[in-house]
């Protein structure tokens, strides 16, 4: 049997097959066309609504698209009435994403990651975080590993799985940082005036806020000393050389405790024993405070 295309006879399959065909490729292009110019920039501006970042939308971004082609090409099958073909495609496929999933499960595993730090946002490109015994700067943030800079100008590739699997301290998310010192002094010392002296020098160190206002707790009493823990505020640790503001308030409590007389107590250890002398043979004793 034939049938007639623009005045030319061709067999009946030919035909049927060119009219699924040009079913396929009008159906593709409609769709593939509204998915891109409606459905992802309306999930990139959800994305922007919801503050996520620059970096992090644009693999966001290609995400939905090629969801969006996938979309475009299944239903095009349907709508084409190549139901066999898509059933055996989707058959291929599912194979195929098993055998890549096993073959990848770290992979996979920190691309999921990446996406919950997407949408979770526990820390973002500049923050200063730490996580086990690591700490740094975060300076990238990809959908399968992140990198960060470490104290000492090391650049540290961490795979995401690393940064969700475990607790991450963001100090940059409240844009403040609390710093501890505990400062020793002798049981003959004036507690009420060590403390003073500690807020004192505390207010006068540059760097540290006057809001929340330092604070100074009386927190043990060993075998030699009272230990009396300094507690001082800073604003935007990522960006402040927090360990020198922490060492320039040490160091004027120290001298200013120096001045007025207010003893920093050293650690004593007693060693006992015997020693062996040559000369005479006998045992002497030892000891060394």
């Amino acid at each position: 049997m034939f049938d007639t295309i623009g005045g030319v006879e061709v067999p009946a399959g030919v035909a049927s097959a060119i009219g699924s065909l040009a079913v396929f490729v009008g159906t593709f292009v409609v769709l593939y066309l509204v998915g891109n110019r409606l459905v992802v920039p309306l999930v990139d501006d959800l994305f922007r609504r919801r503050g996520v970042d620059d970096h992090a939308r644009k693999p966001l971004r290609l995400l939905v698209y090629g969801v969006v082609v996938f979309a475009a090409v299944g239903l095009s099958f349907a709508m084409a009435g190549f139901g066999n073909i898509l059933l055996a495609l989707a058959t291929i496929g599912a194979a195929a994403t098993l055998a890549v999933g096993l073959a990848t499960q770290d992979v996979i595993r920190n691309f999921v990651a990446g996406v919950f730090i997407y949408t979770d946002r526990p820390f973002r490109t500049g923050d200063w975080i730490e996580w086990g015994d690591n700490s740094g700067f975060v300076e990238d943030v990809s959908l399968r590993v992140t990198r960060v800079r470490t104290f000492d100008n090391e650049h540290l590739t961490v795979p995401n799985a690393q940064l969700t699997d475990g607790v991450i301290k963001n100090y940059d998310r409240n844009r403040r940082l609390r710093l501890k010192f505990t400062f020793r002094i002798g049981f003959g010392d004036d507690v009420d005036r060590a403390t003073r002296i500690i807020l004192e020098e505390a207010r006068a160190t540059e760097g540290v806020l006057a809001d929340p206002e330092p604070s100074v707790k009386l927190i043990e009493i060993n075998e030699a000393s009272f230990g009396l823990q300094s507690r001082i505020w800073i604003s935007d640790p990522g960006n402040t050389d927090f360990l020198g503001i922490r060492g320039r308030f040490v160091q004027a409590v120290t001298e200013r405790f120096e001045r007025e007389g207010i003893t920093i107590p050293y650690p004593h250890r007693t060693v006992e024993g015997s020693l062996d002398l040559p000369d005479s043979g006998r045992p002497g004793p030892l000891s060394s405070d």
